[in-house]
């Protein structure tokens, strides 16, 4: 097998988290955006579905093996969403801002104690594009919605997500310190461990 393999994604910061928890397998981990692949249509219903598909497009594009992760937030307040809308929860084109403060806005009446939530994170592996039976692992973690963004790190939901464990917000930590504890960093070690 090729120590080459494209990571659906043009991510800057989700490639080099990427790359480095995968350095003990002597990976070369490519961005999709390297071969000018487009962005799949994640039509999928849930982050597994989304993954495989963004996995599949990016292998048969690149001829190559292939990573991909479907990732969100899930409140319980809003019965888990925004979930896989995540990205796009407040329109298409929606900013983080504009996702964050319409997630604000759906719990302003909603108590500290009820605003638990967790990020989730589905990571799927293709030798090729028809490979019928993908590597697939998942992380989660667990946290609530503060009532006002804190931090400047992290991108997305980060600044609003608070990390019991550490005592702040996502956007607070140290990256080090996020890729231990995040839901991407779990995800990546189930699959590194499964992949070894």
């Amino acid at each position: 097998m090729s120590n080459k393999v494209v990571l659906a994604s043009g991510n800057k910061g989700k490639i080099e988290e990427i790359q480095s928890i995968l350095q003990p397998l002597a990976w070369q981990v490519l961005p999709q955006s390297d071969f000018q692949v487009e962005e799949a249509e994640e039509t999928g219903l849930s982050f597994v579905e989304n993954a495989i598909i963004k996995a599949r497009n990016a292998a048969a594009h690149c001829n190559l093996p292939a990573i991909a992760d479907d990732s969100g937030l899930e409140v319980d307040w809003l019965k888990g969403e925004p979930g896989i809308y995540s990205s796009r929860f407040a329109g298409v084109n929606a900013t983080d801002r504009q996702n964050l403060e319409k997630l604000l806005e759906q719990l302003a009446s909603v108590e500290e104690v009820e605003r638990t939530a967790r990020f989730r994170c589905v990571m799927v592996f293709m030798r090729h594009a028809k490979d019928p039976s993908p590597v697939i692992a998942a992380g989660s973690w667990e946290g609530r919605i503060l009532t006002s963004p804190s931090g400047e790190s992290g991108f997305g939901y980060d600044p609003v997500f608070w990390v019991p464990e550490r005592n702040c917000s996502a956007a607070e930590l140290e990256k080090h310190d996020k890729n231990s504890l995040s839901h991407r960093g779990k995800a990546l070690a189930s699959l590194l461990q499964k992949l070894s």
